[in-house]
């Protein structure tokens, strides 16, 4: 039996975000399958179609995007069958270049959110677990730093989580990554390999890790447009304030789904310098380029 953990990013363009993730959720390979296939249902039922066929793509910024919830409450709640029928119109005047009606506006911003909900279910029942590093949008890296060769201290910190979790499980872990740019992939790529292979606690953790991650588009994995939507709330709605944590949140995205993210979360034991302490999925790192583990 392996974990499939599939990461995705938020925030690393440095515009609008409050802050930048990398994480993602862990899948165990006996339910990937299952999991693809209940995604696969609830898009058509909320929708009533797939969304690639009109070049959309589930991502947490189409989904939750302020507007979405803006659409959803034009209007009460519409009947399932109503509701995919005038999403299949605001998707197909997309394609068109024609402006939808409001009704078309209302029932695609309802699906959205319908589409979010449902996918925080499908994670909860397939035993998914959420794994991400959190460090604030204006952190940048100082001169004379950690050399480029070298993992960042927060992915490092995401890494380690997720050994402590498969060490837990006696089981073997995958990383499966987004493809973003190919230059900034081959660099990541670089800094995993010294991670794994130059450094003592790297090559310790080799021992569940797999060392060689995969890339896959997000357009084509639903479980990684799972963890992009994960993310993306993690972004807006998730705050440590007894970490300094106090960026600018979306209410609606806190109050909905920031109790999504602790019940799925990791949360187990690290042990450090024969120090056995609790630990969790989600870490923030205030300087990511700072001595310390914090």
């Amino acid at each position: 039996m392996s974990w499939l953990l599939f990461l995705d990013e938020s925030g690393h363009d440095h515009k609008q975000m409050p802050y930048e993730v990398r994480g993602g959720v862990a899948l165990n390979d006996g339910k990937l399958w299952p999991f693809v296939q209940a995604m696969q249902r609830l898009e058509r039922d909320c929708f009533g179609a797939s969304l690639h066929l009109y070049r959309k793509e589930l991502k947490g910024s189409t989904l939750l995007d302020k507007k979405r919830f803006r659409f959803a409450s034009q209007s009460p709640p519409m009947s399932a069958e109503s509701r995919r029928k005038h999403c299949r119109g605001f998707l197909t005047k997309g394609l068109e270049k024609k402006t939808p009606t409001r009704d078309e506006f209302t029932a695609y911003g309802q699906a959205c959110l319908e589409m979010a909900r449902g996918t925080f279910e499908l994670l909860r029942d397939h035993d998914a677990v959420l794994f991400a590093t959190i460090i604030p949008s204006s952190v940048r890296q100082p001169s004379g730093s950690v050399p480029d060769e070298f993992l960042r201290k927060d992915h490092v910190f995401l890494l380690e989580r997720f050994f402590y979790f498969l060490e837990s499980k006696r089981e073997h872990g995958l990383l499966i990554l987004d493809e973003v740019e190919k230059t900034a992939d081959r660099k990541f790529v670089r800094q995993m390999e010294a991670y794994f292979t130059r450094s003592t606690t790297g090559r310790y953790r080799t021992a569940w890790i797999v060392p060689a991650p995969f890339f896959v588009s997000s357009d084509m994995t639903y479980p990684v447009q799972a963890a992009d939507m994960c993310i993306y709330c993690l972004n807006w709605g998730f705050r440590l304030p007894s970490q300094g944590m106090d960026g600018p949140t979306r209410s609606e995205i806190a109050d909905e789904f920031g109790p999504w993210l602790n019940q799925i979360q990791f949360v187990g034991e690290g042990e450090n310098d024969e120090r056995v302490f609790k630990t969790w999925g989600i870490a923030y790192v205030p300087n990511p380029y700072g001595s310390g583990r914090i």
